[in-house]
């Protein structure tokens, strides 16, 4: 497996008082299915699994994921674990366009080059961070490679193949709508995109403008044929790791991603609804998913009570405990999280958690 690229290259983000540059290194291996850029910050820490980002459509790995690990709280969280950030390919910044006739890769595909990556690091377990097509790819390595996940966290999934509906909706669109609009369709509400905030016109110039917009369409496109997952509460198919699912009140995706929840299983799955975020919680709420993203690293038992800097001591040194005793890191849980309230409703009904946000 040979390594095609190796730079040198330094985070670009202001610092916190005490902080310095966090160093970072861009490699590109070759895999079955061509080749794929990644970007490593941080040093392995023993016994630890890396955190491993995978970006949605129109993205890449710093427009969809820099304002969360950026977020002052989030220092706390990779201080302790290396860093794996995905570029699809073709996605990466400087990407050249790929050659008319070009067959992208399926996401099977793309999950099926992720053990390249890992191989190459030497890296044997990690918690994986994915958004809309990542949070598909991210699901299905989960699959296939079960013992190497530990965790996910699964932003605006959709498991679900297109139905024949859906695709006469998409070629009606298409007839109407060029090619970013379509995407920020799928990245922002509807709602978003007619207040045409900041924001949106931040990511539509990006989408708009970008030099590799061909790359993009084929991305887009193996999204549009990915195959049903096939998830089954009860049944063979199913997520092994603990999972957080997420998804903005008014995103999308929501009742994808409900639909998803209910057929997890139910001991190892946690389902945050993230109020006032859009179509993307990482982009508009960066500090509420930090704080959950703690607490579901804290209960598989990687953050200590001290590092949960907002979350109730007392819940979540509870929880350690019951996960003392248990042996193992299963948990039953559904989250709900509302800006204006500031809570976290955790177990049975009528339990929650307070957070201030």
């Amino acid at each position: 497996m040979a390594e095609l690229q190796e730079v040198q290259i330094t985070e670009e983000k202001p610092l916190l008082p005490g902080q310095t540059p966090e160093a970072a290194k861009t490699h590109s291996v070759e895999t079955p299915y061509g080749s794929v850029t990644f970007t490593v910050y941080g040093t392995p820490k023993p016994k630890r699994p890396a955190i491993f980002t995978y970006h949605d459509v129109g993205l890449n790995y710093k427009s969809c994921f820099q304002p969360l690990f950026q977020f002052g709280d989030m220092q706390e969280i990779i201080q302790n674990f290396v860093r794996v950030h995905v570029d699809a390919p073709g996605m990466e910044e400087g990407a050249p366009v790929f050659p008319l006739g070009y067959q992208y890769p399926s996401l099977d595909q793309l999950a099926d080059m992720i053990p390249c990556i890992l191989q190459y690091l030497n890296f044997s377990t990690i918690i994986g961070v994915g958004v809309g097509a990542g949070a598909y790819i991210l699901s299905r390595y989960a699959l296939n490679y079960p013992d190497t996940v530990e965790g996910l966290v699964l932003i605006n999934i959709d498991p679900n193949a297109k139905g024949w509906m859906d695709w006469a909706a998409h070629k009606l669109t298409g007839l109407t709508s060029s090619i970013p609009e379509m995407i920020l369709g799928h990245l922002f509400s509807q709602e978003e995109l007619s207040g045409n905030s900041e924001l949106i016109q931040k990511y539509r110039n990006i989408i708009t403008h970008a030099p590799n917009l061909e790359n993009i369409e084929l991305y887009w496109n193996s999204y549009n044929n990915r195959r049903d997952l096939n998830f089954e509460r009860g049944g063979e198919i199913t997520l092994k790791c603990p999972v957080m699912l997420v998804v903005g009140d008014q995103a999308p995706h929501e009742d994808a991603v409900v639909e998803c929840n209910s057929k997890l299983d139910p001991t190892q799955t946690s389902f945050l609804k993230m109020a006032d975020s859009g179509g993307q919680p990482q982009l508009t709420q960066p500090g509420k998913l930090t704080e959950a993203f703690k607490y579901f690293l804290q209960g598989m038992g990687y953050m200590a009570s001290s590092c949960m800097t907002r979350l109730s001591r007392s819940r979540t040194a509870s929880l350690t405990s019951a996960a003392s005793i248990d042996g193992n890191r299963s948990r039953s849980r559904t989250l709900s999280q509302s800006s204006e309230s500031g809570t976290l409703s955790s177990g049975p009904p009528g339990h929650t958690m307070e957070v201030s946000c």
